[in-house]
């Protein structure tokens, strides 16, 4: 069967035949009798009328077609516009915030007294034994395995292996790390060992040492990789047992292992001070 549109072109092509029959009928005769004139006209005007409409009608949809079309591309070109633009913002953010980063890593050199090495994280272990980074940096740049790996936060970790261009890093909450410790306020040593869930146990502190929640957790600079003076973190957790001689104490580390992107590297680690932000 034919479809709706089928039969609108053919209605139209009857009126239109129509029209023009009629049209054709009345100016081959002549006007000296009114009443076949006024006949004829009762009868074509009508369907000059649906004529016109529908030509309207058409032209108006053809026409609103053409604007739709325009309005559509440019609305396309302006979504493209956008998405330059977003993207341009995007990026001006990004090097916004690695310039304040660099800003921090600059201000922290200038209160160190130990030459360091700034490297760039390119890498993560994926495997969730693991607590380790790589970095862009390495033999033909000076690093050694030992050397500590710190950010203006605190301390990072320490290099356990290294490669000509390439050295990877153990962040302190591994638990295979160990720094020497103690508690800025009251002086108290103990062993700072990587734990699970981001933090870091403060071990073998005695149980009759004062250690209270929100103390400030440095290095001692006594086991002669990390100098003395840098920060690790903040007491998170205190917990005295009636038996045995030990203290559980938990500690969160001031730095955001899962944001590090840039560190700096302690190329001359001394047992002397360090200058510490905290």
């Amino acid at each position: 069967m034919f479809s709706k549109k089928t039969l609108v072109i053919i209605g139209i092509i009857i009126l239109l035949a129509v029209n023009i029959t009629f049209l054709t009928i009345s100016s081959r005769r002549r006007y000296s009798s009114y009443q076949p004139g006024r006949i004829t006209l009762f009868i074509v005007a009508p369907f000059q009328e649906i004529v016109t409409q529908s030509l309207r009608f058409v032209r108006d949809v053809w026409n609103h077609y053409f604007f739709l079309v325009a309005v559509a591309k440019e609305n396309q070109q302006l979504k493209r516009q956008l998405s330059i633009a977003v993207e341009k913002n995007r990026q001006l953010v990004e090097i916004e915030l690695s310039n304040e980063r660099l800003r921090n890593l600059l201000n922290f050199q200038k209160n160190v007294t130990e030459r360091v090495l700034a490297a760039e994280v390119i890498g993560k272990d994926p495997s969730p034994w693991f607590k380790t980074i790589i970095v862009d940096k390495g033999s033909l740049d000076g690093v050694k395995k030992g050397l500590p790996v710190v950010i203006p936060e605190g301390i990072v970790g320490q290099v356990i292996e290294v490669s000509s261009r390439h050295s990877k890093v153990l962040l302190i909450i591994d638990t295979n790390s160990a720094v020497d410790a103690l508690i800025q306020r009251t002086r108290f040593r103990g062993l700072i060992k990587g734990s699970i869930g981001g933090k870091c146990l403060f071990k073998y502190v005695l149980r009759k040492h004062d250690i209270r929640v929100g103390d400030t957790v440095i290095s001692s600079g006594l086991d002669g990789v990390y100098p003395k003076g840098l920060s690790i973190g903040k007491v998170f957790g205190v917990i005295r047992r009636n038996a045995g001689i030990f203290q559980e104490v938990t500690v969160t580390p001031y730095v955001d292992f899962e944001k590090i992107e840039e560190v700096l590297i302690v190329m001359n680690p001394g047992v002397h001070e360090l200058f510490s932000l905290r």
